[in-house]
Protein backbone atom coordinates (compact mmCIF):
# COMPACT_ATOMS: atom_id res chain seq x y z
CA UNK A 1 0.00 0.00 0.00
CA UNK A 2 1.33 3.11 -0.85
CA UNK A 3 1.68 6.01 1.69
CA UNK A 4 0.37 8.90 -0.33
CA UNK A 5 -3.31 7.41 -0.91
CA UNK A 6 -5.32 9.51 1.10
CA UNK A 7 -8.06 7.69 3.14
CA UNK A 8 -11.67 8.22 2.72
CA UNK A 9 -14.50 6.93 5.29
CA UNK A 10 -18.15 6.97 3.67
CA UNK A 11 -21.11 6.83 5.90
CA UNK A 12 -24.17 6.06 4.75
CA UNK A 13 -27.11 4.01 5.42
CA UNK A 14 -27.84 2.70 2.01
CA UNK A 15 -25.33 -0.06 0.97
CA UNK A 16 -25.80 0.55 -2.53
CA UNK A 17 -24.68 4.23 -2.85
CA UNK A 18 -21.70 3.12 -0.04
CA UNK A 19 -20.61 0.57 -2.20
CA UNK A 20 -21.03 2.77 -5.94
CA UNK A 21 -18.30 5.09 -3.76
CA UNK A 22 -16.21 3.00 -2.10
CA UNK A 23 -15.86 1.39 -5.60
CA UNK A 24 -15.39 4.82 -7.94
CA UNK A 25 -13.08 6.13 -5.34
CA UNK A 26 -11.07 2.82 -4.94
CA UNK A 27 -10.96 2.81 -8.29
CA UNK A 28 -9.43 6.34 -7.98
CA UNK A 29 -6.27 5.28 -6.17
CA UNK A 30 -8.01 6.44 -2.67
CA UNK A 31 -8.20 4.00 0.52
CA UNK A 32 -11.60 3.33 1.46
CA UNK A 33 -13.32 2.82 4.62
CA UNK A 34 -17.24 2.47 4.93
CA UNK A 35 -19.55 2.80 8.19
CA UNK A 36 -23.65 2.14 8.34
CA UNK A 37 -24.21 4.47 10.64
CA UNK A 38 -22.78 6.84 13.11
CA UNK A 39 -21.68 4.20 16.20
CA UNK A 40 -19.51 2.07 13.10
CA UNK A 41 -18.16 5.78 12.17
CA UNK A 42 -17.36 6.54 15.76
CA UNK A 43 -15.45 3.07 16.24
CA UNK A 44 -13.22 3.19 12.85
CA UNK A 45 -12.62 6.97 14.41
CA UNK A 46 -11.20 5.91 17.58
CA UNK A 47 -8.25 3.52 15.56
CA UNK A 48 -7.98 4.94 12.34
CA UNK A 49 -6.89 8.33 11.17
CA UNK A 50 -8.95 9.38 8.06
CA UNK A 51 -8.28 12.20 5.37
CA UNK A 52 -11.50 13.17 4.89
CA UNK A 53 -15.39 12.07 5.82
CA UNK A 54 -18.07 11.53 3.41
CA UNK A 55 -21.34 11.97 5.68
CA UNK A 56 -24.71 11.16 4.84
CA UNK A 57 -26.98 13.60 6.70
CA UNK A 58 -30.23 11.50 6.82
CA UNK A 59 -29.29 8.26 8.44
CA UNK A 60 -31.09 5.91 11.55
CA UNK A 61 -30.32 6.80 14.77
CA UNK A 62 -27.63 9.80 15.16
CA UNK A 63 -28.00 11.69 12.29
CA UNK A 64 -25.03 13.48 9.94
CA UNK A 65 -25.58 17.11 11.48
CA UNK A 66 -24.60 15.22 14.59
CA UNK A 67 -22.52 13.37 14.20
CA UNK A 68 -20.60 16.26 11.92
CA UNK A 69 -20.80 18.28 15.14
CA UNK A 70 -19.28 15.70 17.62
CA UNK A 71 -16.82 14.64 15.20
CA UNK A 72 -15.27 18.04 14.63
CA UNK A 73 -15.54 18.96 18.50
CA UNK A 74 -12.73 15.92 18.83
CA UNK A 75 -10.75 15.99 15.67
CA UNK A 76 -9.42 18.35 12.55
CA UNK A 77 -10.93 16.19 9.77
CA UNK A 78 -12.34 17.76 6.41
CA UNK A 79 -16.29 16.24 5.99
CA UNK A 80 -18.20 16.59 2.71
CA UNK A 81 -21.97 15.88 3.62
CA UNK A 82 -23.99 14.09 1.38
CA UNK A 83 -27.93 14.19 1.67
CA UNK A 84 -30.93 14.44 -0.26
CA UNK A 85 -31.72 17.38 1.92
CA UNK A 86 -30.76 20.14 -1.10
CA UNK A 87 -32.75 23.29 0.60
CA UNK A 88 -30.51 26.30 1.25
CA UNK A 89 -31.31 25.86 5.20
CA UNK A 90 -30.24 22.40 5.43
CA UNK A 91 -26.63 23.59 3.17
CA UNK A 92 -26.35 26.41 5.87
CA UNK A 93 -27.27 24.61 8.73
CA UNK A 94 -24.40 21.29 7.36
CA UNK A 95 -21.39 24.37 6.66
CA UNK A 96 -22.22 26.27 10.56
CA UNK A 97 -21.55 23.11 12.03
CA UNK A 98 -18.24 22.51 10.53
CA UNK A 99 -19.00 20.90 7.06
CA UNK A 100 -16.38 21.78 4.36
CA UNK A 101 -18.64 20.82 1.67
CA UNK A 102 -22.39 20.13 1.13
CA UNK A 103 -23.68 17.85 -2.08
CA UNK A 104 -27.05 16.85 -2.88
CA UNK A 105 -28.15 13.95 -4.18
CA UNK A 106 -28.51 13.10 -6.60
CA UNK A 107 -24.57 13.17 -7.81
CA UNK A 108 -22.57 13.30 -10.12
CA UNK A 109 -19.41 11.03 -8.76
CA UNK A 110 -17.00 12.99 -10.46
CA UNK A 111 -17.99 16.05 -9.19
CA UNK A 112 -17.81 14.72 -5.86
CA UNK A 113 -14.15 13.47 -6.89
CA UNK A 114 -13.44 16.73 -7.35
CA UNK A 115 -14.78 18.38 -4.28
CA UNK A 116 -12.49 15.83 -2.19
CA UNK A 117 -9.47 16.95 -4.44
CA UNK A 118 -10.01 20.38 -3.83
CA UNK A 119 -10.37 19.86 0.18
CA UNK A 120 -7.45 17.61 0.31
CA UNK A 121 -5.31 20.01 -1.82
CA UNK A 122 -6.36 22.82 0.10
CA UNK A 123 -5.88 21.20 3.54
CA UNK A 124 -2.19 19.78 2.23
CA UNK A 125 -0.66 23.69 1.85
CA UNK A 126 1.51 24.41 4.19
CA UNK A 127 1.64 27.95 6.20
CA UNK A 128 4.69 29.22 5.48
CA UNK A 129 4.28 32.16 8.01
CA UNK A 130 3.20 30.10 11.06
CA UNK A 131 4.98 27.93 13.49
CA UNK A 132 5.23 24.11 13.38
CA UNK A 133 6.31 21.86 16.81
CA UNK A 134 7.39 18.77 16.53
CA UNK A 135 8.09 17.16 19.80
CA UNK A 136 9.98 19.57 21.21
CA UNK A 137 11.04 21.03 18.76
CA UNK A 138 9.45 24.19 17.15
CA UNK A 139 10.20 25.37 13.51
CA UNK A 140 9.59 28.84 12.16
CA UNK A 141 9.41 28.85 8.75
CA UNK A 142 9.25 32.31 8.02
CA UNK A 143 12.38 32.90 10.23
CA UNK A 144 13.75 29.96 9.35
CA UNK A 145 15.11 28.71 12.49
CA UNK A 146 14.80 25.63 14.70
CA UNK A 147 14.51 25.76 18.20
CA UNK A 148 14.94 22.76 20.28
CA UNK A 149 16.11 23.35 24.41
CA UNK A 150 16.14 26.81 24.43
CA UNK A 151 18.84 26.79 21.51
CA UNK A 152 17.78 28.24 18.09
CA UNK A 153 19.45 27.69 14.83
CA UNK A 154 19.35 28.95 11.36
CA UNK A 155 18.52 26.79 8.17
CA UNK A 156 19.28 26.83 4.68
CA UNK A 157 16.68 27.26 2.13
CA UNK A 158 17.99 23.90 0.76
CA UNK A 159 16.52 22.74 4.36
CA UNK A 160 13.45 25.04 4.63
CA UNK A 161 12.33 23.16 1.16
CA UNK A 162 13.21 19.49 2.86
CA UNK A 163 11.33 20.52 6.28
CA UNK A 164 8.16 22.18 4.27
CA UNK A 165 7.75 18.58 2.30
CA UNK A 166 8.39 16.33 5.15
CA UNK A 167 5.60 18.70 7.11
CA UNK A 168 3.47 18.48 3.94
CA UNK A 169 3.57 14.73 3.89
CA UNK A 170 3.17 13.27 7.14
CA UNK A 171 3.55 9.65 7.75
CA UNK A 172 5.74 9.57 4.56
CA UNK A 173 8.94 7.99 4.29
CA UNK A 174 11.49 10.01 2.36
CA UNK A 175 14.60 8.16 0.90
CA UNK A 176 17.78 10.82 0.37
Amino acid sequence: MENNKKHILIVDDDDRIRNLLKDYLTDNNYIVSTAENADQAKERLKYIKFDIIILDVMMPGQNGYDLTKEIKRQIKVPIILLTAKGEVENRIKGLELGADDYIGKPFEPKELLLRIKNILNKNNKIDLKSKHNIGTAEIDLNKMTVSLNNKSRKISNSEKKVLVEMISNPGTTFSR
